[in-house]
């Protein structure tokens, strides 16, 4: 568990100008041996020196042994949006491989790999082009996984469906390996999916299509070498990304679209609908922990397009879902996350980062305190910690009385003696037009 002083404890700026998504993973990583931390972040041009910054690809090297942070530029006005920010991966040979792409605005995989042990120094960038799969349509995002020693770059590419490279050299080339899934497209793009990989296990949470354009459901499976699978183990495809590949729907239910919270708990009787992958992480015994987004008891929808999609969206909730090994799924209500971010972005919420080296330990982004429900006027981080498997929580703010927001928190793995939580804070009009800044806490642990 976390140790904690009385007196409070100050976050250091790491980056002056930085967002980031979160669909890419891992966006932050630890190395313990040289003790540094290495966070890639987009910067916009509504921010610090954005005229000259603005869609720098970056990354953060922080020396958690003094404190001092060295911004590195991978590629220079790539775009500014928040939405192509790195995925870290660490070779086997010391070496660090970053993966990026622009937001769905052409259809290159963009790559770098660093010296050895040495993320300040980067080789050249190269690029795989989708466009003989996406017919030019574009491509988004990076998550970086290894199954059966084959490294996976998971992205949305065809038909905005979840898509996959794959490199037999721990990064240095790439090739198409093929779709995840497949469905009739509704709206923006199809499902958006968290990833998160164990020796011998990738599991992955996912969605219909994008909760703006669709009343979606969540779904769980999980790949391993003998195929892709439901919670329950049950093979829904045994040759994933090769050939036709199957609806997401046909994947485990973890919220249901329409679902009712059951009585008797907090929130009883809310329907939940539209809901959002935030997190998911594993732990070593094979339990697995995830959180999801959904609107409360929301109201009709707008006969008009335009309008619905700037229909104000009052009421969203974290849940909270733990799978132990060989069980089923239990969900419980985690904390009032507010109304929607951003105007044109009704189902944008702060986010939760469930800490992946203590699954019964999370942090929170929201505007309403979850010690007693009340109203904030910003969006601050809590720590949450539950002793019974998530079905109670108990709640310490690790930011106060802001006077901006605190938004989308991250602790990467990396190094389980600490904490290293980061998260942005500032004015964000939009994933393109923000003035925010990474922050870092770093807070020890003891048994």
């Amino acid at each position: 568990m976390l140790r904690r002083n009385d007196t409070s404890t100050t976050p250091s700026v790491v980056n002056d100008n930085a967002a980031w998504c979160w669909f890419q993973d891992e966006r932050a990583l630890v190395d313990p041996v040289s003790n540094l931390l290495v966070v890639g972040s987009i910067a916009s041009t509504g921010g610090v020196d954005g005229e000259q910054r603005g869609g720098n690809v970056e990354v953060t090297v922080v020396d958690l042994s003094t404190g001092t942070a060295d911004i590195v530029v991978l590629h220079e006005r790539l775009e500014s949006d928040d939405h192509d920010v790195p995925a870290f991966w660490r070779r086997r040979d010391g070496r660090w491989l970053a993966m990026y792409t622009r937001h769905k605005t052409d259809d290159l995989t963009r790559w770098r790999i660093s010296e050895p042990h040495d993320p300040r120094r980067w080789g050249p960038e190269h690029t795989f082009d989708w466009s003989a799969h996406t017919g030019g349509l574009g491509v988004t995002y990076s998550n970086l996984h290894e199954l059966d020693g084959r490294l996976y770059c998971f992205a949305r590419a065809v038909n905005d469906d979840q898509c996959a490279l794959v490199s037999d050299d721990d990064g240095d080339t790439w090739s198409y390996a093929g779709k995840l899934f497949t469905r009739p497209k509704v709206g923006y793009v199809n499902g958006y999916t968290r990833y998160v990989s164990s020796p011998g296990r990738i599991d992955l949470i996912t969605t219909d299509h994008h909760p703006r354009d669709y009343d979606n459901s969540v779904y769980h499976g999980f790949l391993d070498t003998d195929g892709l699978h439901r919670t329950d183990g049950a093979v829904v495809d045994p040759h994933p990304l090769r050939g036709d590949a199957p609806s997401q729907v046909e994947l485990t239910t973890l919220v249901a679209a329409g679902s009712r919270m059951p009585d008797g708990g907090s929130w009883a009787g809310d329907l939940l609908s539209h809901c959002w992958t935030v997190d998911v992480r594993g732990a070593p015994d094979g339990t697995v922990a995830a959180v999801v987004s959904a609107r409360a008891d929301d109201g009709p929808a707008h006969s008009d397009e335009a309008a619905e999609r700037l229909r104000p969206v009052l009421d969203h909730r974290f849940l909270f879902a733990r799978l132990t090994p060989g069980g089923s799924w239990e969900v419980h209500p985690l904390a009032l996350a507010g109304p929607g971010l951003l105007p044109h972005e009704q189902d944008y919420t702060g986010l939760v980062a469930i800490d992946p080296d203590d699954l019964d330990s999370l942090y929170v982004s929201t505007p309403v305190d979850p010690r007693n429900d009340q109203p904030l006027a910003h969006h601050e981080i809590f720590h949450g910690r539950t002793d019974d498997g998530g079905a109670t929580w108990a709640w310490t703010p690790v930011t106060e009385r802001s006077d901006v927001d605190n938004l989308r928190p991250i602790v990467p793995p990396g190094d389980p003696s600490a904490v290293s939580l980061l998260w942005f804070r500032g004015d964000m009009a939009s994933s393109q037009d923000y003035r925010c800044e990474a922050a870092l806490l770093r807070l020890p642990r003891t048994e």
